[in-house]
């Protein structure tokens, strides 16, 4: 009775919704009228669409620029806050503080500092003797740029649950390797890299998820432009299925990143030996 509410919206807002995306993902609908059934016309429409091709390989650039700063600065900043510091506390509540503002607030705050005339990044180039860089609006740019900020919003959350999975660790062992003579590197490689494995395979599932599904920055700083420097998977399906109204290959791209999403994980898995 205590998990009904919660399964209750479960079952209507996401496993119904989901399930009804398998079955539209075969079907030719575009809102308007009656969806008929197309079998597998929309998948072999996926194949040989250059724009699906485009979004994912920008979509994996994007992963390849946030995920490994997110994993390796969240380490090092809880590292360093797990440590007896004076303001710990205040650092760490600022540090967290990016990740609860809304997407489109962030969106909007670094629109603002990216901005090519008045933009306070290339006020202080301009400051240095440099040429101000065109952050949002020059392919080369672009999608490098949105990375930072999805940086920026997401490491001190990943922080938090390294810092969890630290004060976890037993401080005895500690005491010993210090007995031992272990040098702090040691102590790092040897004792708390290997007891947060589980903390590390959790981390890069739910950052591999996020990053692979990243939209709401993406919708507010360059809406997948210039051109398609920025179209990701989501902000493809978004513009298919809720601008263009073509529901059926919608959800067919829904499908289609949903296997990828399973494929990436059982991979981080494997490499991370998440099964042993």
């Amino acid at each position: 009775m205590f998990l009904l509410p919660y399964l209750l919206v479960f079952l209507v807002f996401r496993f119904g919704p989901s399930v009804a995306g398998l079955f539209i993902g075969f079907m030719k609908w575009n809102i308007i009228g009656d969806a008929s059934f197309a079998g597998l016309s929309n998948f072999k429409k996926l194949f040989a669409d250059p724009i699906f091709f485009t979004s994912l390989k920008n979509t994996l650039l994007f992963l390849v620029m946030a995920l490994p700063p997110l994993i390796i600065f969240s380490l090092l900043l809880a590292v360093l806050l797990n440590q007896k510091l004076k303001f710990r506390n205040a650092v760490r509540t600022i540090s967290i503080m990016p990740y609860v503002l809304i997407p489109a607030v962030v969106g909007i705050i670094w629109n603002w500092l990216y901005d090519n005339n008045f933009g306070i990044l290339n006020y202080y180039l301009k400051l240095l003797g440099l040429s101000p860089v065109e952050w949002l609006t020059n392919e080369k740019y672009a999608l490098f740029s949105v990375a930072i900020v999805t940086v920026w919003s997401f490491l001190g959350y990943n922080m938090i649950l390294y810092l969890a999975g630290l004060q976890d660790i037993s401080k005895d062992l500690y005491e010993a390797s210090e007995i031992d003579g272990a040098t702090k590197l040691q102590t790092f490689m040897k004792i708390t890299l290997p007891l947060l494995k589980p903390i590390t395979s959790m981390i890069v599932t739910l950052t591999l998820i996020n990053t692979i599904q990243v939209f709401d920055q993406i919708f507010v700083m360059t809406n997948g432009g210039p051109g398609t420097a920025t179209l990701t998977l989501v902000q493809y399906l978004y513009g298919t299925a809720f601008q263009n109204y073509n529901l059926g290959y919608g959800s067919t791209l829904g499908i289609a990143i949903l296997v990828i999403l399973i494929v990436m994980v059982q991979i981080q898995s494997r490499l991370l030996r998440l099964d042993e």
